[in-house]
């Protein structure tokens, strides 16, 4: 319905007030300060006392005429200060009414913020690959996996529902025996093509063993997107592969992993 005049508030004003343990005394303190005796209302057994004439006030200082006994029940109101409240209607607040930093972690709820979907596999044991040529590497065992979102048991890709930005890391081990390790690549693939190549080239002077470390920034989308990690080992004679080799518990040699960055 319409009205006439000004909209009505949605605010709640109260006054302050402050009760007071008496004695026998003429001198108490105020909890806020005043600038004259006009600012409180004062109240002694109920009865409402005279301005100047029943007592002064400045500051924080509060004067009676006459002494008040412990038995006396006072308290005063403050004319002058008022506490207003106000609940603001659902959604009506926005970014600029929030101060910068004002939001801190404790307000967020559980989960609210996380580098999720995440997840790291690592290969739990040898592979063989075919010399010189790019190889999917097969990660099979999970260290976790937040989403469900890596297959670790047949196309070994990681492929989040959730859009954004992911860090994407691996470490592929290749590996020659005798000492026969040409060339070590690994490849970071998305959506079934390479974006990503980091390579180890040693001419004649062979390798036995070569970690190619590789990592990348790159956008999802949420749906079908999906990474793979390949790597290539090309060696001077004989057969190569990726090599995992964890003769020590927890000493994964060849591992991927990925998690979702906070934008």
């Amino acid at each position: 319905m319409s009205y006439i005049g000004t909209p009505p508030s949605n605010a709640f004003t109260s006054l302050l007030k402050q009760d007071f343990s008496t004695s026998a005394t003429t001198g108490y303190t105020l909890d806020h300060a005043v600038n004259n005796a006009n600012d409180i209302a004062l109240f002694i057994n109920f009865v409402r006392q005279e301005p100047t004439a029943g007592y002064a006030a400045s500051g924080t200082s509060l004067v009676l005429t006459s002494a008040t006994a412990s038995s006396d029940d006072m308290y005063c109101v403050y004319l002058g200060q008022a506490l207003q409240t106000v609940n603001p209607s659902n959604a009506s607040v926005g970014t600029a009414q929030l101060a910068d930093s004002s939001v801190t972690s404790a307000k967020l709820a559980s989960g609210a913020v996380a580098n999720t979907p995440a997840f790291e596999a690592y290969l739990s044991a040898n592979q063989s690959v075919s010399d010189a040529t790019a190889t999917k590497v097969a990660f099979n065992v999970e260290l976790f996996d937040t989403n469900s979102a890596y297959d670790n048991s047949s196309n070994y890709r990681f492929t989040p529902q959730v859009a954004g930005k992911y860090f994407i890391y691996a470490d592929v081990s290749c590996f020659a025996g005798n000492s026969n390790l040409a060339k070590a690549k690994s490849f970071i693939y998305k959506n079934g093509s390479a974006i990503k190549v980091i390579q180890f080239n040693f001419t004649s002077n062979y390798a036995r063993q070569m970690h190619t470390m590789i990592s990348s920034v790159i956008d999802m989308n949420g749906s079908s997107d999906y990474i793979e990690i390949f790597g290539l080992v090309d060696t001077n004679s004989g057969s190569g592969q990726l090599f995992n080799g964890n003769t020590t518990a927890g000493e994964d040699r060849s591992f991927f992993g990925a998690y979702k960055i906070i934008q």
